[in-house]
């Protein structure tokens, strides 16, 4: 037998000695046992809810630990300017799968919206309530060339019959299409097609679903749309985290700083100061944690919350759970990983139903996190609103732990998928992306782009600030309000946190940029809201 292995040996040296005299080159792998064909590779988009920019750890966060995600970063490429297309979730899961705006698409509110108010100055235009199947989403340019395609979680683009089946995917993981846990995250989760037991987690059970998929998958290529309810609210964390959280929040050191802020509508003429929130905080009018006078709510300024974190982590898990199973069955190397999150962290209370009072023992139910050093919100047009965490893994690439500063949208998502696929590009589908395959391959590449839109028509439930706009090109943002046209210019290469608005410092560009706005708004065919009636 070593005789045998010997002469085996001195065979493959010989021919590899051939080989470069002839200058031919030849993996390392040509002397080791014979790989696997590739063939097209896998791809796991794994979409998180209401993760805001600064709940990992690779992003700045020092309360949640987020192990395997910062793994993935250090891997990859790690974005720090990509943007969710709103900033609520079920137009930025539209733009994802499409590639468009959801201003084109008139899919602009989540699903299915709203109710108007009393306090409305504007009426919002009626809006879609389902993904239209004349798209071609993603799924379906995927499985026109053989993937098999997988929806698990969350999907909140309509009611049946618009559900994911209905949308390109060969499989829907629970049947159920709006846009949070029927019952919560902790068993049992009546939903169909998801069984479950005393004491099961719905973020871990879904991931073994995930995992199912791709061993009964593992011999052809697969798209799995891992897309979590988590960190959503209802905010209830796995109980083993939880209390490792709380036995962590012990043992931290006071936080500086105060635990809310006051924001105000900057529409409202004159619009209220920093100076004047700051104080406005501290009087009895405004202590409690509901819909304050003049049109002012609290925003978190802390990451404490030990259920919240516990949710991180366990979707943190999940990631792990579904590379480790790559890793196993060898298809790591030929499989993408993009890590998004579809709007930013809730920050401030959901007040959809503007009686709701939180009370002082219920905040971390109704507050989840801190987007620090962002401003604003889920439901906000400031940064902590719509600018989320965005991770890519291509095994092809050379780039691991690179960071990109270009400025990315959700639309782009669905041409970087099909190139990094290598498949041929739908200009006319996804024609509101660019694809970032360049920048992928190459972080310091260029990326020719004019400007990224936001459209929000609405009223938010996260917020008294009137339905918006925003644009943002190079490192200018501005934001347009419908109630009386007010506008806010920020810098943001210098103010992050869109503390200083120069629209008066700065006329010329303020103009240039709204301009270029209305624009866009045309080119869309951008519904705006109306006045109230009288």
């Amino acid at each position: 037998m070593k005789s045998r292995l010997a002469y085996q040996f001195v065979y493959c040296e010989l021919k590899l000695m051939l080989l470069l005299l002839t200058c031919i080159c030849w993996p390392a792998t040509a002397v080791q046992a014979e790989p696997r064909p590739a063939g097209p590779p896998n791809i796991v988009l794994f979409l998180v809810d209401d993760l805001g920019w600064s709940d990992l750890q690779c992003y700045g966060s020092r309360f949640h630990q987020t192990p395997h995600i910062d793994a993935l970063a250090a891997g990859g490429v790690r974005f720090t300017q990509a943007y969710a297309a709103c900033h609520v979730c079920s137009p930025t899961r539209a733009s994802v799968l499409t590639g468009k705006y959801p201003a084109r698409l008139q899919l602009t509110d989540w699903l299915p919206g709203r109710k108007d108010h009393a306090f409305q100055k504007l009426v919002g235009p009626s809006h879609r309530l389902e993904l239209p199947l004349e798209e071609v989403t993603l799924a379906e340019a995927l499985k026109e060339h053989g993937y098999r395609t997988a929806h698990i979680g969350k999907w909140h683009l309509g009611e049946e019959p618009y559900g994911p089946t209905a949308q390109g995917f060969d499989i829907q993981i629970p049947r159920w299409n709006k846009g949070w846990p029927k019952t919560g995250f902790h068993a049992p989760f009546q939903l169909e097609g998801l069984d479950d037991k005393p004491g099961d987690y719905l973020t871990d059970r879904l991931t073994d679903e995930a995992e199912r998929f791709i061993d009964d998958n593992q011999h052809q290529p697969f798209f799995l749309y891992m897309s979590h309810f988590a960190v959503h609210d209802p905010i209830q964390g796995r109980n083993d985290l939880v209390k490792q959280y709380a036995e962590k929040q012990k043992a931290r050191d006071s936080e500086t700083g105060p635990a809310f802020v006051l924001e105000g509508n900057p529409d409202d003429r004159p619009p209220l100061t920093r100076g004047q929130l700051d104080e406005m905080i501290d009087k009895p009018a405004w202590s409690g944690f509901k819909l304050l006078p003049e049109r002012t709510v609290k925003v978190k300024q802390r990451q404490d919350n030990v259920q919240f974190a516990a949710m991180v982590t366990a979707m943190d898990d999940s990631l792990g759970r579904i590379v480790a199973k790559l890793r196993s069955l060898k298809l790591d190397e030929n499989t993408i990983i993009v890590f998004f999150s579809d709007n930013g962290g809730m920050s401030a209370a959901n007040f959809g139903n503007p009686d709701r009072v939180v009370g002082k023992k219920q905040l971390d139910v109704a507050f989840s996190t801190s987007n620090l050093p962002l401003r604003g919100a889920k439901g906000w047009l400031y940064d902590g609103g719509i600018r989320v965490p965005m991770i890519v893994r291509y095994p092809a690439s050379r780039l691991a732990g690179q960071v990109c500063d270009t400025p990315v949208i959700s639309n782009d998502l669905y041409p970087t998928i099909l190139e990094l696929a290598n498949l041929p590009a739908r200009p006319k589908q996804h024609c509101d992306g660019l694809s970032l395959a360049g920048l992928i391959k190459d972080a310091s590449s260029q990326l020719e782009r004019a400007a990224l839109y936001w459209h929000f028509p609405h009223y938010s439930n996260h917020g008294m600030q009137s339905p918006s706009a925003a644009i943002r090109s190079g490192d200018y943002k501005l934001i347009e309000y419908f109630e009386n046209h007010t506008i806010q210019l920020f810098n943001l290469k210098v103010d992050i946190s869109e503390q200083r608005d120069i629209a008066r410092d700065e006329p010329h560009k303020a103009d240039e940029l709204r301009k270029m706005l209305h624009r866009w708004y045309a080119e869309v065919g951008a519904q705006l809201p109306t006045p109230k009636p009288l």
